[in-house]
């Protein structure tokens, strides 16, 4: 049994995990993100791997997955949003303090591949498109039974896809990306609009939020649409639909296996699968006997960070 280290890196916490090859974690530890310290971050990294190290010498290597975009080489964090990391060497850094094999990759790549190994996908052999919804989007491909990184580095940004011409601006410099329209920030934005517009219709959402449609958040539209409100119930609609419609040019554009939805939203549960698989069947009905991919909620959870590092990392 091969044992390997995973590292999941946040903006708030450094999460490490020991895992053996069935998916099993065997033991975690986790300290919190000097994230405005580049050294620091990088030094926290290597004091999470060197403790797990040395509670289990047999680990044959480090994975690191962090939110940031990773040059093709897989060695540089050449831009993070959450961190202080700027053209930051992390992977040939971490190797040479800890003395193992390292390999550093995407956080979305790496909650992708965890699912396609362990969890929702588990069972495919060849290919899945996961997209992540959080804060934002993210994603991740896997093609022939590999993680598809593309030319650069930096493919899986599907929350960048456009779709609605000439729509919200995004952070990326677009306007009308995915991430604009099904994120959760786009759940809050929906909800409060609804909420302004229609209060009656959103008796429990404004009750939440002491009557202010400005303090409504993430939990208390899934709270209220819980709870039958007819504005936080319409929001995950809205979000459903327009994840529908980018799965839907995903199964066209891969044709993959399996599609999995990921992220912190998806504890809704139906609230958002139940709008996002109607609107997928819908925009491919006419694709008639063709079989089109599954969507499936993703299963691994807070620990699709340490699983996927830990092994990406058995593959070195």
């Amino acid at each position: 049994m091969t044992l390997t280290i995973g590292i999941d890196v946040g903006g708030t916490k450094v999460a490490g995990g020991v895992v053996d090859d069935r998916g099993v974690v065997l033991a975690q530890t986790r300290r919190e993100t000097p994230a405005e310290d580049p050294a620091g971050t990088r030094d926290t990294i290597v004091a999470v791997a060197a403790e797990l190290a040395a509670a289990h010498p047999e680990a044959k290597a480090v994975g690191i997955g962090a939110a940031a975009w990773i040059d093709a080489a897989g060695a540089t964090v050449l831009f993070a949003p959450n961190l202080a990391w700027r053209d930051e060497p992390v992977r040939d850094y971490v190797a040479k303090a800890v003395g193992l094999p390292t390999v550093l990759e995407n956080d979305a790549n790496v909650a992708a591949w965890a699912e396609f190994r362990y969890g929702a996908a588990r069972h495919a052999d060849d290919s899945m498109v996961m997209i992540t919804v959080g804060t934002g989007i993210g994603g991740g491909i896997v093609i022939n039974g590999g993680l598809w990184r593309g030319a650069n580095g930096i493919a899986g940004e599907l929350g960048h896809i456009q779709s609605v011409n000439d729509g919200h601006p995004c952070g990326c410099g677009r306007l009308g990306c995915l991430e604009q329209y099904a994120s959760g920030n786009a759940l809050v934005r929906f909800a409060q609009a609804g909420a302004r517009q229609e209060p009656g219709r959103a008796p429990l959402l404004l009750d939440l939020a002491g009557g202010d449609p400005a303090a409504i958040g993430g939990r208390m539209i899934t709270a209220a649409a819980h709870g039958g409100d007819g504005v936080a119930r319409d929001a995950f609609a809205q979000i459903g639909y327009w994840l529908g419609v980018a799965m839907a040019d995903l199964a066209q554009a891969f044709d993959p296996q399996v599609l999995v939805v990921g992220g912190g939203v998806i504890d809704a549960g139906e609230l958002l699968m139940g709008p996002t698989e109607r609107t997928y069947r819908d925009q491919l009905a006419q694709r008639g006997r063709f079989p089109v991919a599954e969507i499936r909620a993703a299963e691994t959870g807070n620990t699709a960070g340490v699983l996927g590092a830990a092994d990406l990392a058995r593959r070195i």
